[in-house]
């Protein structure tokens, strides 16, 4: 089930202006081209800017996502066409053989519970050709990135063409074990709309998430440090192994 911040489409239409910054899906791109993918499933596409950044790299890529209002904001971008959009998740995909699958953002530690996240895995698995690479990032637990989730560090307001001011704050509502829970809340000037998106992400460690990939079959080809947070994330290379005999 997707956060209200990509199911409610009012929301879902702020997501790219509240967060313009994406630095963070450059070294998927270069990474894409490092293992030399011609066709690409993004899980957890979002409103699209990921998938459409390597269908203008000439990939043929397919994005799969729950929230249908996000889906509908990337189904609404210029050469949208170019992307095989699914709304669902990676435990149900047609038949697919890609080259890469990737995972960016928060998109694997959003997958909370244990049978969904050995789905996801094993629904990478099976898209993947032989030889084929999956690839996401997962916070340190080690560097708490919640402390930071406070109305201090994240208020903030925007201006919002044809919508107006837009006032966002995060709260930190639970840490249980790994399993952290904020809040995010949204204020429209325009006409007092007050709208709200609760989020719970999890934590796992390092070894814990390697020992997860091996169980579905995966090779851990190498656990990368993220550009855009240097020491705070680790980025997992992973690849299905070739047939035997290939």
């Amino acid at each position: 089930m997707a956060d209200e911040s990509f199911r409610h489409p009012r929301l879902a239409a702020l997501y790219d202006v509240l967060d313009t910054d994406r630095g963070d899906l450059v070294p998927y791109l270069l990474m894409a081209g490092e293992f030399g993918a011609r066709s690409v499933l993004d899980i957890g596409c979002g409103t699209g800017v990921f998938a459409l950044l390597l269908a203008d790299r000439g990939l043929e890529v397919v994005g799969v996502d729950p929230a249908g209002a996000s889906l509908d904001v990337a189904r609404g971008r210029e050469d949208a066409g170019r992307v095989r959009w699914i709304e669902g998740d990676a435990t149900s995909l047609p038949a697919l053989r890609v080259d890469l699958a990737t995972m960016t953002a928060n998109v694997a530690q959003a997958i909370t519970g244990r049978s969904a996240w050995q789905g996801t895995l094993r629904g990478a698995y099976e898209a993947l050709r032989p030889g084929g690479h999956l690839v996401f990032e997962t916070r340190d637990p080690a560097r708490r990135a919640w402390e930071e989730w406070t109305r201090e560090h994240t208020h903030r307001v925007v201006e919002v063409p044809g919508t107006g001011t837009v006032e966002s704050w995060c709260r930190l509502l639970d840490v249980s074990g790994p399993l952290v829970t904020f809040r995010w809340t949204y204020v429209f000037g325009a006409d007092g709309a007050v709208l709200t998106s609760d989020s719970t992400l999890r934590f796992r460690e390092r070894d814990e998430v390697a020992a997860d990939l091996a169980e579905q079959g995966f090779v851990v080809q190498e656990v990368r440090g993220a550009p855009d947070r240097a020491g705070r994330e680790f980025v997992f290379v992973a690849r299905r192994p070739q047939a035997a005999g290939a």
